[in-house]
Parts: structure tokens; C-alpha cells; sequence
């Protein structure tokens, strides 16, 4: 098995050094690519610096999955792994990779987090839709046979969220099948509140919008779904305007960021679906995503 693994980053240059650090000691054979996108740590430097780094891809889009495709494009490798920047491989995850990729298009695993009340843990995740067994991966833990990734087309760039759930709906409806082994562990470690993000409710909606319809068509089951997440998450936030944690304002805003989002989102994927094609924006629509390339193969 000859093993790539990208890892993309944007303005991360100190978690990147411990995830290449980690993987210098765990995969030291494995073919190491790195897709910047425009940092402005001193990212590039600090990577051009080192010697178990074999490419390095700058990219001038903010977009991990471009920069997914980006480190696709150039790794050579018969498995292409997906290792987060702000993750660090830990003991055991190559030997897990080589035996969860001999019977299965991908393998994946879990994220050990370091919080102030201790450590957690994920586990495997899958669903049943439209009679496929959906099973979900870690987006920063994930390893692909390469034929597999070369039948998807690799990631669907229309979406600036949710890709790698886009991609384990596409490997589903193909047969193929997704590995979980808990010993193909990383681990990242928070500070005490590890960091609250504000969510893009526009891109959550829109992007669940777009990969249901364009991968299931026009089922009463997809708009289900659709309202069902929309009800709960509309229920959850009313809780924080009667708890007096939300202004009704900002609810309503919400509400039209939600039906805004669904609305595009269903209408590019129906015409995705309507022409058939899985990945209207895969990796081979685009040719100039590198901006620059340093290759040390």
C-alpha cells in the first residue's frame, strides 16, 4: 500500500507543525501534501522549512473542500488519506488505515479531544436513507482507496459545508463501503471552552438542501427530512428566546437565513439530480486551483 496523505490548513501554522509532526513519527513513508490556503501566519515558510514534507499547494480559495480536491490533484498514493491540520495522529492509525482499506473504499476513525473535564470520544455514525446505509466519516480522519475517489470525482465544490457528507451519500448509492476501527485514532487538544463558532445557519440548510435532493431526487422522504431538522432547530432556538439567551430579532433572522438557504439548496440540487450528475463541481471542472506548487518528490 503506497500511502498519501493531504493535509489542508489556513492560518493554523502551529497545530499543522504538531499534525506533521505526528505524522513524521507514525507514517513516515507515506507521501506528505500540504494545501494552504491564504494564510497569513507565515504558514508557507514554516512548511517549506521542512524536510518530511514532500508538496506543498497554495490555494488562493478559504474553501477546505477546494483544498481537498487541491491535495487530491497532485498526491500519487494507491490510498489518500484526509488528516485535519488541527488533529495529530496517534499510535496505531497506519495499521488501522492498511486493515480497514483491504475490503472497504474508505476507512475512518475517532477524535480524542483533550477538554478541562476530561477526555471524549466519537463513534461510528450511519443512518438508512432511501434503503442505502449511509455511513458518515471523520472529514479530518478519513482514508479513500484512489479508484473510489476517482468514481466520485472527488468533492463536490459547490459546497462550502457538509462535502464529506455529500461524499459518504455518493459512496453509499455506488456500494461501496465505509470502515470504522476505533484504533485509527487522532487526537486534538482545547483550551478550556475549545472555542465556540457562530453558526452559518444559510450554508447548514442550503448545503442539506443540495446534497439530499441532488442524491435522493424528489421524495416526500428528502422534505421530511428538510422540515424535520428546520422544526427542531427553530424549537431549540424559540427555547433560547423564552430563556432570554436569544433576541426575537435574531430568531427571525434565523428563520430567514434557514428558508433562504433551503430554497437554493433545493432548487441547485433538483437540477443536479433532473441532469444526473452526481458532482456538477468535482475535480475535473477545474484545472487552476493552485496558485503555486512546491514539489520535493
Amino acid at each position: 500500500m503506497e500511502l498519501s496523505v493531504v493535509v489542508p490548513t489556513l492560518n493554523g501554522r502551529e497545530e499543522l507543525a504538531g499534525c506533521l509532526d505526528a505524522l513524521a513519527e507514525q507514517v513516515p513513508d507515506a507521501e506528505t501534501i500540504v494545501v494552504n490556503g491564504p494564510s497569513a501566519d507565515g504558514t508557507t515558510g514554516m512548511v517549506r522549512d521542512r524536510p518530511d514534507v514532500d508538496v506543498l499547494v497554495e490555494i488562493a480559495d478559504r474553501s477546505v473542500t477546494v483544498a481537498r480536491n487541491a491535495g487530491l490533484d497532485r498526491s500519487t498514493g494507491d490510498v489518500v488519506a484526509l488528516v485535519s491540520h488541527t488533529l495529530s495522529v496517534e499510535d496505531g492509525w497506519a495499521a488501522a488505515v492498511r486493515a480497514g482499506i483491504k475490503e472497504n473504499a474508505a476507512v475512518t476513525g475517532p477524535t480524542h479531544e483533550q477538554l478541562t473535564a476530561g477526555m471524549t470520544t466519537e463513534s461510528k455514525e450511519s443512518r438508512r436513507i432511501a434503503g442505502r446505509e449511509v455511513t458518515y466519516f471523520n472529514a479530518g480522519n478519513v482514508a479513500f482507496r484512489r479508484e473510489a475517489l476517482a468514481e466520485l470525482d472527488g468533492f463536490d465544490e459547490y459546497l462550502q459545508i457538509g462535502s464529506s457528507r455529500d461524499v459518504a451519500h455518493r459512496l453509499a448509492k455506488r456500494g461501496h463501503t465505509v470502515a470504522w476501527d476505533s484504533g485509527m485514532c487522532v487526537s486534538r487538544e482545547f483550551e478550556a471552552d475549545g472555542g465556540i463558532r457562530e453558526r452559518d445557519w444559510h450554508w447548514k440548510y442550503r448545503s442539506l438542501a443540495y446534497r439530499m435532493f441532488k442524491n435522493y431526487g424528489l421524495r416526500p422522504t428528502v422534505v421530511q427530512r428538510l422540515v424535520s431538522h428546520a422544526g427542531g432547530d427553530a424549537v431549540d432556538a424559540l427555547k433560547g428566546v423564552a430563556q432570554g439567551n436569544t433576541a426575537p430579532s435574531r430568531w427571525f433572522s434565523t428563520g430567514r437565513d434557514v428558508v433562504r438557504g433551503a430554497g437554493t439548496g433545493s432548487k441547485d440540487g433538483v437540477i443536479a439530480w433532473y441532469r444526473g450528475t452526481e458532482n456538477p463541481n468535482g475535480r475535473s471542472v477545474r484545472a487552476n486551483r493552485a496558485i503555486a506548487v512546491y514539489d520535493w518528490r
